[in-house]
């Protein structure tokens, strides 16, 4: 990893809910302790309604984020790649740290239905934080 902060990169299909989520937990809970990217194989037009709801409910806004196209030079900018269920839309680059949470599509769903995604995807964002900052360096 590069020595000013270690870069994560959240991808899934649409871009729209669970690597918003994500991206939008770990800019929460790191503050710029690591730089945060999520992008989507096949972005929406604009993020899932019922997760940006869901993050609302605890405190961190993400209605201002956009769904964004993965490109190769998100992925070379990052340390740490995490797909969520792209399966082989998902590039690989040699060299990468490469993680796949395996989360329900939070699209189409109620907010009732996105919080407990929401939750897992901060215990799992939790974990990884843990692993690239240890929390004296935070």
């Amino acid at each position: 990893m590069n020595q000013s902060k270690p870069s994560v990169l959240f991808v899934c299909v649409h871009n729209a809910g669970r690597s918003q989520m994500a991206a939008g937990w770990l800019t929460h809970l790191a503050g710029d302790a690591v730089e945060v990217r999520s992008a989507g194989s096949a972005p929406k037009d604009s993020v899932n309604p019922s997760a940006v709801a869901a993050m609302g409910e605890v405190g961190i806004d993400i209605s201002d984020q956009s769904p964004k196209v993965l490109t190769p030079e998100a992925v070379e900018a990052s340390d740490v790649v995490i797909t969520m269920g792209c399966g082989d839309a998902c590039p690989f680059y040699p060299g990468k740290r490469y993680l796949d949470w395996q989360l329900e599509d939070p699209a189409g769903k109620g907010v009732e239905a996105v919080r407990p995604i929401r939750d897992r995807i901060r215990t799992l964002v939790e974990q990884l934080l843990a692993e690239l900052v240890p929390a004296g360096d935070r």
